[in-house]
């Protein structure tokens, strides 16, 4: 009723074809598939530098805590050795 039926698309096609010619869609169709693939490595070389950065951070804080936790435990320990 009011859908496209594959033949309208068919013929619409054909006109786009006629109309541009061959090569002039081939390059068009080369340059958004270059376009699209640029697009695709770009997003791929953002996501590891942001999880190297998220690695970092985390390891510096892991690091830090666990710094303080042998800091606190070495106060203790001098605590109690001057109260013995």
């Amino acid at each position: 009723m009011g859908g496209i039926s594959i033949w309208q698309l068919l013929i619409i096609a054909l006109i786009i074809v006629l109309l541009f010619g061959t090569k002039k869609l081939r390059s068009l169709g080369g340059d958004l598939g270059s376009a699209v693939k640029g697009f695709k490595k770009a997003i791929s070389d953002d996501e590891p530098a942001a999880k190297k950065d998220a690695e970092v951070d985390a390891d510096f804080d892991q690091k830090k805590l666990t710094e303080q936790q042998q800091g606190e435990q070495a106060q203790k320990s001098q605590k109690d050795k001057e109260q013995a």
